[in-house]
């Protein structure tokens, strides 16, 4: 099985022909109990903008685990998430941005069965169309974003 190599985050040619688009930001504090409130926004958000149930429970998701790699793994004061749902609402782009200034590779080997962590990247990389981390434009540090199907 061949992993897919994070890439640039810029928009992929889907999201760049079908502007304008809606898009939604919101900041959190880096702590453990961000990754809940951004559940709940995110959540909210996408019910809003009337996202199909498989598409918000898998973007829920995603923004859960990008959240908590972010809390966990690198001295973030802030993280900062946007959503972006293209104009024809079949695409949606989650991106979290955070201070850490270490690249997101794919996950070189699955967590085993007695492990606690390690889950999170095989999840995004599982459940996302496409992602990918980069410099971030918006933090002083990287962003780690995922596109994912809204309406097929």
């Amino acid at each position: 099985m061949t992993l897919p190599t994070p890439s640039a985050p810029a928009l992929t040619p889907a999201l760049a022909a079908t502007v304008p688009c809606r898009e939604y930001w919101f900041g959190l504090p880096a702590l453990r109990t961000s990754a809940r409130s951004a559940r709940h926004t995110v959540r909210d958000r996408l019910r809003a903008w009337k996202v199909p149930g498989d598409a918000l429970c898998d973007a829920v998701l995603l923004v859960s685990e990008l959240t908590t790699n972010a809390v966990l793994h690198t001295d973030s004061g802030h993280v900062l998430c946007g959503l972006t749902l293209t104009g024809d609402e079949r695409r949606l782009r989650i991106e979290l941005h955070d201070d850490g200034r270490t690249p997101v590779r794919p996950p070189e080997h699955q967590a085993g069965p007695g492990d606690e962590g390690g889950r999170g990247l095989f999840l995004v990389q599982q459940l996302a169309d496409r992602w990918g981390s980069a410099r971030s434009t918006r933090a002083e540090g990287k962003v780690v974003w995922a596109e994912l199907t809204a309406h097929p």
